[in-house]
């Protein structure tokens, strides 16, 4: 009975993480929370640490991880190991992919602003010439 005092209802739960309780039943559909039981009336019950799991959860989120990677993740904190260096590998992993895009967006941006630079309207009296600037390389 101790048990069921200490525990939160999934209301509860919402109302200190900030996160809807139709959330919260999601997440603990795909593994990633684990309610510790039911009241009487049907409720879910869930551990006081859920509250910070969820935290958790919402953070690594905002980092751009998947759901399946942070059930990675709690997945090895369940058998009571930390999973920090899983989560380096994986930001790691986010920075590389972050910095693709960025070093491909600069090199328009220099194509771009070389193009821009020498910007003059030209006359041109070949008619099959849409803009001697783009299509001048």
């Amino acid at each position: 009975m101790l048990a069921q005092a200490e525990a939160k209802q999934i209301g509860v739960v919402a109302k200190h993480s900030e996160v809807p309780i139709k959330t919260i039943r999601y997440y603990e559909e795909l593994g990633l929370l684990k309610s510790s039981g039911r009241t009487e009336g049907g409720f879910r019950l869930f551990n006081s640490d859920v509250v910070e799991r969820l935290h958790f959860i919402k953070r690594t989120q905002s980092l751009g991880l998947s759901l399946s990677e942070i059930k990675e993740f709690l997945n090895v904190h369940d058998e009571r190991e930390l999973p920090c260096e899983h989560i380096k590998t994986k930001l790691e992993d986010k920075v590389k992919a972050i910095d693709e895009p960025i070093q491909q967006l600069l090199i328009l941006r220099q194509e771009l602003s070389g193009l821009l630079s020498g910007w003059e309207i030209k006359p041109d009296n070949d008619h099959s010439t849409i803009c001697l600037i783009i299509e001048h390389e």
